[in-house]
């Protein structure tokens, strides 16, 4: 039967509070998990329990990881607010459940370690650089044949000159030389030169009028106005009603926005389509062989957490229109709240031609335009930035798009022809590398009795039947078990997933679905064999389908920093649980392969890669029969002052 949305579900997902943060600090330093050398490297409000009562539903429970700068050892810890206490404190042990994520703290750890560091004072000495004036991104290790990095927490530099505060210190890497640094013990454990390459003297200030030259003076204003306000509702803080859908939008330190019970109103039916979507994973992968970089690989979700980076965004730069804000609250590593404001933006759009026809027998010209609700947040990590875009359109098509932008990571360049890296200036490099991300789509068409059916197009041959050579049909294949369910997209076949309910029947007596569509780019380039695949198993493939277990939040486990790999998915799946029927998530992986461009320095003009989720068979008929056509205000002809009648 179809599922509805209640009120409880509603007030269970509200965002965590600057009181709520204050109160789980408390409750950890009542209990003596969080002294002076405490840090809080997460903090997040856990999802209610899938069945639950009255109660539970209201239970507002925080998972917390605490990091010890004195060495101690981490802990994963649960409080609960509602109890007032800690529930559970978890002590880890990193050289098997790898390191915490990074905290920002450690960033400037290892350049102050290193501009003391005899060693590497003497490499710049070497290339005539001086170290007030070199920058080091810390970077995280991953996991490579350093048996001494077992249980302890390192980080990577590599060095980049900045001539003065404005100046853009990417357009300057100082190739040739790699630190290794322990930045519990703040000790480095191996500086690596591989001799003096020349650093890229040509800058990369993109403000710079040298390099802007006169601003352009051709655009005339664009002005999106709704004079009576948008067309969606904000009630109990961030629960969403727009058109026919209604949605709980939520906020993780790790995650970013999170959306929660995504459901369409359909006549007098509320139909859940999702529980809960985010992107619970994204890893950026080089491919630079060079003994510099060849281990540089960067879980960007789950190393250094995009939510707690995110963008307080403005309005007519970020975000245009008639725009809602909601500004969530984080932990910094201290326990003390802290807002992001204006860190979601959401918004309504007008998107082009809905449905038109212009009939020759009923002389009916018809046209409707579209139009999508927007919920969005813009990160900063290190040198890129991400805007992660959910939308929400009037056909009940649901898509999800990442735009990458920012400057990229660049290198020196080798010469011409050099096999993994661009040329973007003289001598100046950017390695080859993909941005890869892993949607989390908790799924509940009609309820949680879910399945997965791989569709693919086929071509029929010519003869008996098919005498003209021009028939293709399409096959379709359940997926049953969850080692079954592991999957790669195929645009030769024009591959597509569908998800269905075998227990709600539309009215011609199919199940009723809807149908992911992959954009098909290339998964993980990385060698089976390589420490990244083994750590970023997700990325090998398009689609993993597991049933839902509360605590199975991460395609890549819940401590990604250091760890070997084996964790996430590859574990989720060795129990091959049946999913035929059951209650199922679908991790599906998306990216980017990026070979830089010259057109991508000195800043990168935005890429953007995702997917799209169909109705199929979902409705009885077209869902969007009731929009109204362009009302006459919303129309005039070129060069006429004022709205002339709209003929649609």
């Amino acid at each position: 039967m179809p599922s509805a949305v209640t009120d409880i579900e509603v007030s269970a997902y509200q965002l965590a509070t600057s009181a709520e943060i204050t109160a789980v600090r408390d409750i950890l330093q009542g209990a003596g998990l969080m002294g002076d050398s405490g840090r809080i490297a997460y903090l997040g409000l856990l999802d209610p329990p899938r069945k639950r009562d009255t109660e539970s539903a209201l239970a507002r429970r925080f998972r917390v990881f605490l990091h010890d700068v004195s060495g101690a050892s981490p802990k994963d810890v649960i409080v609960s607010l509602t109890s007032g206490s800690v529930e559970s404190a978890v002590e880890l042990e990193t050289a098997k459940t790898g390191e915490l994520p990074v905290l920002e703290e450690e960033f400037a750890v290892v350049e102050e370690i290193l501009a003391i560091h005899p060693e590497w004072l003497k490499a710049l000495a070497a290339r005539n650089l001086d170290v007030s004036k070199v920058r080091v991104a810390p970077l995280s290790a991953g996991v490579f044949e350093y048996p001494d990095e077992k249980g302890r927490r390192i980080l990577r530099g590599l060095a980049f000159v900045q001539d003065f505060p404005e100046d853009s210190a990417w357009a300057h890497p100082v190739d040739g030389l790699v630190a290794y640094v322990d930045i519990v013990n703040k000790s480095v454990d191996s500086v690596l030169d591989y001799g003096v390459v020349p650093v890229p003297a040509e800058h990369g200030n993109y403000t710079d009028p040298e390099l802007t030259g006169p601003l352009r003076k051709s655009q005339k204003p664009i002005n999106i106005t709704q004079p009576e306000g948008p067309s969606f509702t904000v009630s109990s803080g961030n629960h969403v009603e727009w058109e026919k859908w209604s949605l709980d939008v939520g906020f993780d330190a790790r995650e970013g926005v999170v959306l929660y019970n995504i459901a369409f109103q359909d006549a007098d039916r509320k139909r859940s389509i999702i529980n809960r979507a985010s992107i619970a994973e994204m890893v950026v992968p080089y491919g630079d062989p060079s003994p510099v970089r060849s281990w540089q690989n960067y879980f960007d979700t789950g190393e250094y957490q995009v939510g707690q980076y995110a963008n307080s965004l403005e309005l007519g730069c970020d975000c245009l229109g008639e725009i809602t804000y909601l500004s969530p609250v984080l932990s910094d590593a201290f326990g003390n709240p802290r807002t992001i404001h204006n860190g979601i933006c959401m918004h309504e759009e007008d998107w082009s031609i809905l449905s038109k026809h212009s009939d020759m027998w009923t002389g009916i010209d018809y046209t409707r335009r579209n139009r999508r609700l927007v919920v969005s947040f813009f990160t900063t990590i290190g040198n890129y930035d991400y805007g992660f875009y959910w939308y929400l359109y009037l056909d009940g098509t649901i898509e999800f798009e990442a735009k990458a932008t920012g400057v990229v990571f660049t290198s020196a360049y080798p010469g011409k022809n050099y096999p993994y890296a661009s040329e973007l200036a003289p001598g100046l490099g950017a390695p080859y590398h993909q941005h890869v991300f892993s949607a989390r789509l908790d799924m509940a068409l009609d309820g949680t009795v879910n399945r997965v059916e791989e569709e693919d197009v086929v071509r029929v041959p010519m003869g008996e039947g098919n005498e003209r050579g021009n028939a293709f049909t399409r096959k379709r294949t359940v997926l049953t078990t969850e080692q079954q369910g592991v999957r790669e997209a195929d645009m030769r076949k024009g591959r597509t997933w569908v998800i269905s309910n075998p227990t709600s029947l539309n009215r011609l007596g199919d199940p009723v679905a809807y149908k992911l569509h992959p954009q098909g780019g290339p998964t993980l380039l990385a060698d089976p064999e390589s420490s990244i695949a083994r750590r970023a198993a997700f990325a090998t493939k398009d689609l993993w389908v597991t049933r839902f277990e509360q605590e199975e939040r991460y395609p890549t486990g819940d401590f990604v920093n250091q760890h070997s790999g084996g964790a996430g998915l590859p574990a989720y799946i060795a129990a091959d649980r049946d999913i035929d029927g059951q209650d199922i998530v679908l991790w599906h992986t998306f990216g980017l392969t990026h070979f830089p461009r010259v057109e991508d320095w000195p800043i990168m003009p935005v890429d953007a890669v995702g997917f799209k989720l169909r109705p199929e068979g979902f409705f009885d008929r077209s869902p969007v029969l009731d929009v109204p056509a362009s009302t006459p205000g919303d129309c005039h002809e070129n060069g006429g002052e004022g709205g002339a009648p709209c003929h649609c």
